[in-house]
């Protein structure tokens, strides 16, 4: 199932294109604001969207308005949001630029367009969209937000003021941020916490020697310790 915001002010072009959305899967939900107050309020509402499609000019009497724009900005400065795909509605090509540079935005429609412009804009989105649906964590580094894959994590170690991400291809410190609330970001199947120092995700274990106390995983000669607290609970998730 997608979910799509439409912010298009003309009821006639806010309609035809719900139609389009609608008409590509019976797997698409699609949701429409005729301005910024409603479309607020969809974002910041229970529910979760997949792509948005936004009329940059909603005062169509003002040639200079970009109050699309804005939404985007809006809908950028949303953690989980940050990554997800904006297309912009516009009538003015020259906007294309600077869309692109103020909100990332994935692809533009250039009024008037067509139903085949429209498929063809979405489908590509969303198969983007479903191929990135894996499991991820956003974290904060100096002032940057990151978009984790959490199976590109092989275990995370807490260190002074912050974690240290053990992943695939590199380590990263994120300050600021415990195990325990970085347990509570992590999918509970894969990780579990074995000590109140480490975490681990349970794909990359290569063993485990619970008379030692201690856990290897691939990639990484470091012997994760087992606490004495985690003992019964990590010999049970390991050996299900």
């Amino acid at each position: 199932m997608a979910r799509i915001l439409v912010l298009e002010d003309e009821g006639r072009s806010r309609e035809a294109l719900r139609n389009m959305l609608c008409r590509i899967s019976a797997d698409i939900t699609v949701n429409t604001a005729a301005d910024l107050a409603q479309a607020r309020l969809l974002l910041h509402g229970t529910v979760s969207f997949d792509l948005f499609l936004l009329d940059v000019n909603l005062v169509k009497e003002d040639k200079e308005d970009s109050s699309g724009l804005i939404f985007a900005e809006e809908i950028r400065n949303i953690i989980k949001y940050e990554f997800t795909p904006v297309v912009m509605i516009t009538s003015v090509a020259s906007l294309e630029i600077e869309a692109y540079r103020r909100i990332h935005c994935y692809q533009y429609l250039l009024k008037p367009y067509s139903e085949a412009d429209v498929q063809a804009v979405v489908k590509k989105v969303l198969s983007h969209v479903r191929a990135e649906e894996k499991p991820y964590i956003i974290v904060k580094k100096n002032g940057i937000n990151y978009k984790i894959l959490c199976e590109e994590i092989v275990f995370c170690k807490a260190i002074p003021r912050g974690v240290c991400l053990y992943l695939k291809e590199e380590k990263m410190e994120i300050p600021y941020l415990s195990i325990r609330q970085l347990m509570e970001k992590m999918p509970k199947q894969e990780f579990f916490q074995c000590h109140r120092m480490f975490a681990v995700n349970k794909t990359y274990v290569k063993y485990y020697d619970m008379v030692n106390q201690m856990i290897q995983v691939e990639g990484y000669g470091e012997k994760i310790d087992i606490g004495v607290t985690y003992k019964t609970e990590v010999r049970r998730l390991l050996n299900e």
